[in-house]
């Protein structure tokens, strides 16, 4: 059983999807950890505010099964893959971690653990929330000093309340 942490955000109809998300991993993935939803300023282009969380559980599933499904819950929720790394977008699932697997697969494109964590407070700060012990397998910190150290001033992010 491996634990894994997955980041979601979302900018376009966000409450529904980000909602929608979290239904269909539980219903897979149960019980999970889920942090509390921040919202953030879009990065690398014009746009919308994003959501933001990150959501922890146990599963026997291989990395590329996790992935291929996260593709398929984006899909569900009418993300098209255009190739845009920095767009906005219905939805986004990405694997942070998988255990203390260090991975970097070409196809499907898989770099564990994401270097998100460490560049973006949106993908850290929840993290940190739910997994605040829980060692980064390269840098061999943990998520919470990480986040402790982390330049906040690069980003502005603050947390929101809706109803999951």
């Amino acid at each position: 059983m491996a634990r894994a942490y997955v980041s979601i955000g979302s900018n376009i109809e966000k409450e529904k999807n980000i909602r929608a998300s979290i239904y269909l991993l539980q219903n897979r993935y149960s019980p999970l950890t889920i942090s509390q939803i921040f919202e953030s300023e879009s990065i690398g282009f014009q746009g919308d505010n994003f959501y933001n969380l990150v959501v922890g559980f146990n599963t026997t599933e291989s990395v590329e099964d996790l992935v291929s499904y996260f593709n398929k819950i984006e899909q569900l929720c009418g993300r098209k893959q255009n190739g845009t790394r920095f767009s906005s977008r219905p939805l986004d699932l990405d694997l942070l971690l998988y255990d203390d697997l260090i991975l970097n697969l070409q196809q499907p494109k898989v770099q564990i653990p994401r270097e998100d964590i460490i560049h973006y407070a949106f993908v850290l700060q929840p993290l940190a929330e739910i997994a605040p012990n829980e060692v980064h397998p390269i840098l061999k910190k943990p998520y919470m000093e990480l986040w402790h150290s982390f330049n906040k001033s690069l980003s502005s992010l603050w947390p929101i309340e809706i109803a999951l």
